[in-house]
């Protein structure tokens, strides 16, 4: 593995100091968890400003999407968005309140006499979701072109494994944001 460091790589500068100081120390992951927490912190940063030119934020767009990709009537229940998000049930309720709020979802109970809440789409929501997610898509696709197709298939691919082994190891998470949980 320390062959494949290299000095001039700041990341790789990391493990190389670190097997300097404490020879023998574990370094294989530095490479990796390094380097993704790197690319996710400035995947949400160019994603923030994307939202924030919209004036947008990324909850709110989470929040749309998910009725948007649920099909007509871009209807779901509270309990149906905390299962199809990575996120908990009082950041639901939050997300709901302030997309209510600014009318773009509306909530209401999907029978009489139902503690269940039903969110679903307003026209404003819907035109709002449509407008963002091509900018955003295009954007994330954009970014990832530097990588040949099959070299994003291949990321795509093991990113996948390694999640998995993540949930199985550690069980799901379901984190908000990038670092916190």
């Amino acid at each position: 593995m320390t062959e494949d460091l290299h000095e001039n790589d700041p990341v790789d500068a990391v493990a190389l100091a670190w097997l300097r100081e404490r020879p023998g120390t574990p370094v294989d992951g530095i490479g990796i968890v390094t380097r993704l927490w790197q690319c996710a912190k400035l995947l949400g940063e160019d994603r923030r400003r994307l939202l924030a030119d919209a004036a947008v934020d990324a909850a709110t767009l989470d929040l749309l999407s998910v009725l948007r990709r649920s099909g007509p009537p871009y209807r779901l229940t509270t309990r149906q968005l905390t299962d199809r998000t990575l996120v908990s049930a009082g950041a639901i309720s939050q997300r709901v309140a302030r997309a209510e709020r600014d009318g773009l979802v509306i909530r209401a109970s999907p029978r009489p006499g139902s503690r269940a809440v039903a969110v679903s789409l307003t026209p404003a929501g819907h035109d709002l979701v449509e407008r963002l997610v091509d900018r955003v898509l295009g954007r994330e696709a954009d970014l990832i072109s530097g990588l040949s197709l099959h070299q994003q298939a291949t990321l795509t691919h093991l990113l996948r494994l390694l999640l998995d082994d993540l949930n199985t190891r550690l069980g799901p998470q379901r984190p908000t944001q990038v670092g916190s949980s």
